[in-house]
């Protein structure tokens, strides 16, 4: 990504539609009632000026939304780029900020969250904030007893239920490194995460549901542990009741460790700049990257942008319905609206059990007022139909958010309908698991576009470059990046110090060191207002969920039958993108339908279901440079029946003509 040309883009189709917010929101929203009492009479001059005072805002919003214990002596340190440190001295711990002041403010008895079983016979549950922080205190404690201590890592494999936030927050509490795995991915995918951070100990569950049926966890969870000598200790909640293989001495169920232990449990006081957790994200070599981030600069940036972009306050019923195991679930549905003390909706399982009314009743049962999604989940809603949301009251959302991908206009418009009531503003947020919160985003009273993300928020200079580091004008593209810090950007990759910095700084280092490529493109139109186009690399986007091609090709190569994969994304209406496979078999090994299904069997065994390809073509040879790279470039434009562009470097052009139109 750092070292080769990424060009510039042209926007080729201009949105004019403009849906201004409601009056009264864009009057009294937190983010308007700031800029007022600063003075500002426009929202592109609050914009401006925070971003060119940055240091000044940061310092300001970490004020306001953190509890220190210490205060820091200095905002930033940039003397050693691309290692930026924030909040220098400064004595902080995020369960305190996202649990224990609520106690100590006399909030216990609110509820944190309302959490949803999937399936339909289950009692639903309220957890508050007393609740969260003595079961959390006991868990703590059970984990010092198990010898966990202050910097050890924990890797916590479990399904979208409030002990997981527990788990996150247990380790947080005693300076312990949390480092969570979607609960989706294949044992292998787990075990590569738990060796790579060598985990002391693992969280994990009996299993879960899904479409009401118990699913086993614990087996993959055995499997990916076996050869991680690291973890002494595996923890098991019991959620479904199956039966699951057990290792005397080594396991442990969740609740009797708990409930061996006392309520008191002191808080760990962490150093701004100690590490808060690790958490793993695709990377374009394909092995996983440990992305670190930070107590203090954490505890700033989801809750700011919680209370500005998402308009958060006191009575509101919050529903992020990302899992806990990807970046969003962390910062907006854990440790953001704790931060603030807010009541949040948490749902187990899947958006269309029993039906497809599922949400649309959660909505109207518990009064959401503030819903936030991914396109990918909008899109398939909208494929059934408006029968279903027409079924239910959705009368209490005032805001909607959007996350993961670009919200296309015509599910833009469906969304606003159908969940907004044709008045909510769409908060259509871009940022990464490397920022650890939104970057470029609409705030309340911003006047909207559909398939825009507006403009960078306060306290960000992101912009735009070309390759040389120029600034692109209005009405055309490259790439996105900041050139100044922030306080919840990460922080290393967990033991990668050569690839941290080639991967994000390294591009413009020459030119304008300490500029943070995000690997994104993105265009702004006339008016300024950005439509983020997609990856700059070979990095899939799947249902919100990035998925790097060569690990899915690694797997493919992996299968006996196959001595070469090269993966692509195609377009998909419902996923954003599909993948599809193009495999060249080994010699004698003949293709076949069985043989296509075997290796997308193959897939979903070593990565989980989110890689398996929608399609398997056979081909006889692939397109390479003559270096030996495969060129996926040329691969998808011609199977999407686009111009192949310049295939001079190609050291074997006629392979081009193998791929086939799908």
């Amino acid at each position: 990504m750092a070292d080769g040309k990424t060009g510039t883009t042209k926007v080729l189709m201009e949105e004019t539609r403009i849906f201004e917010p409601p009056k009264d929101l864009a009057e009294n929203c937190n983010a308007w009632q700031w800029a007022k009492k600063k003075g500002f009479s426009t929202e592109k001059e609050m914009r401006a000026w925070c971003g060119e005072h940055y240091l000044e805002f940061w310092d300001e919003m970490a004020k306001t939304y953190a509890d220190w214990y210490e205060p820091y002596t200095k905002v930033m340190d940039d003397s050693n780029k691309p290692y930026f440190k924030w909040f220098i001295g400064g004595k902080i711990n995020m369960f305190y900020n996202a649990v224990e002041r609520h106690i100590k403010a006399g909030k216990g008895k609110k509820v944190a969250y309302h959490f949803i079983p999937e399936p339909t016979d289950q009692a639903e549950k309220d957890y508050t904030y007393q609740e969260m922080y003595e079961t959390v205190n006991k868990l703590a404690n059970g984990l010092k007893s198990l010898g966990v201590k202050k910097g050890d890592r924990i890797s916590i494999y479990m399904p979208m239920l409030p002990e997981t936030v527990m788990a996150m927050l247990a380790c947080a509490k005693i300076g312990a490194i949390h480092s969570l795995v979607f609960s989706g991915f294949s044992s292998k995918g787990f075990g590569d995460r738990v060796q790579d951070c060598e985990a002391k100990v693992v969280f994990t569950a009996d299993g879960f549901y899904r479409r009401g049926k118990p699913m086993p966890l614990k087996p993959q969870a055995d499997e990916g542990v076996k050869d991680a000598a690291s973890v002494k200790n595996v923890i098991v909640l019991k959620r479904t009741g199956l039966e699951v293989p057990w290792t005397k001495g080594r396991d442990v169920w969740f609740h009797e460790l708990v409930e061996s232990q006392s309520a008191d449990c002191k808080t760990e006081v962490m150093d701004a700049e100690e590490r808060l957790f690790i958490l793993y994200t695709s990377g374009t070599t394909g092995k996983p990257k440990g992305i670190e981030h930070a107590h203090g600069g954490y505890c700033v940036g989801p809750a700011y942008t919680c209370k500005w972009v998402f308009d958060l306050n006191e009575d509101d019923i919050y529903w992020c319905t990302a899992d806990v195991g990807w970046i969003t679930g962390h910062s907006y549905v854990a440790y953001g609206p704790l931060c603030l003390g807010i009541t949040s909706v948490m749902y187990e399982g899947s958006p269309d059990y029993p039906d497809f009314g599922r949400w649309y009743k959660i909505i109207q049962d518990y009064k959401v007022t503030v819903f936030y999604t991914a396109p990918t989940a909008v899109r398939m809603l909208m494929k059934q139909g408006n029968e279903w949301p027409e079924k239910f009251d959705r009368s209490s959302v005032r805001l909607l958010g959007s996350v993961g991908e670009p919200l296309n206009p015509e599910a833009y418009i469906w969304y606003r309908k159908y969940f907004g009531n044709e008045v909510s503003p769409i908060m259509d947020t871009w940022w990464q698991t490397e920022s650890g919160c939104h970057v470029v985003s609409p705030l309340p009273m911003t006047p909207c576009k559909p398939g825009s993300v507006a403009y960078p928020l306060p306290g960000f200079n992101t912009t735009i470059y070309d390759e040389d580091g120029n600034e692109v004008p209005l009405g055309e593209g490259g790439n996105i990046v900041n050139p100044t810090p922030w306080p919840s950007m990460l922080r290393a990759f967990y033991k990668d110090e050569v690839r941290y910095k080639k991967e994000y700084w390294d591009m413009y280092w020459k030119v304008k060191p300490g500029t943070y490529l995000a690997g994104d493109k993105a265009t702004r139109d006339k008016d300024g207002y950005w439509f983020v186009q997609g990856r700059i690399d070979d990095v899939l986007s799947i249902a919100g969920h990035r998925i790097a091609n060569a690990e899915v090709e690694s797997s493919l190569v992996a299968h006996k039958a196959v001595s070469e994969a090269a993966v692509i994304g195609k377009p998909d209406e419902i996923k954003g993108e599909a993948i599809v496979a193009f495999v060249i078999l080994k010699k004698d090994v003949n293709p076949s339908d069985d043989l296509a299904k075997a290796l997308k069997t193959h897939v979903r065994t070593t990565m989980g279901p989110l890689a398996i390809p929608a399609g398997v073509y056979f081909v006889d040879d692939l397109p390479k440079t003559r270096s030996g790279k495969i060129m996926r470039r040329v691969i998808k434009a011609k199977a999407l029946g686009n111009p192949t562009g310049d295939t001079s470097a190609l050291a074997n052009p006629e392979a081009v003509e193998y791929i086939p139109l799908i």
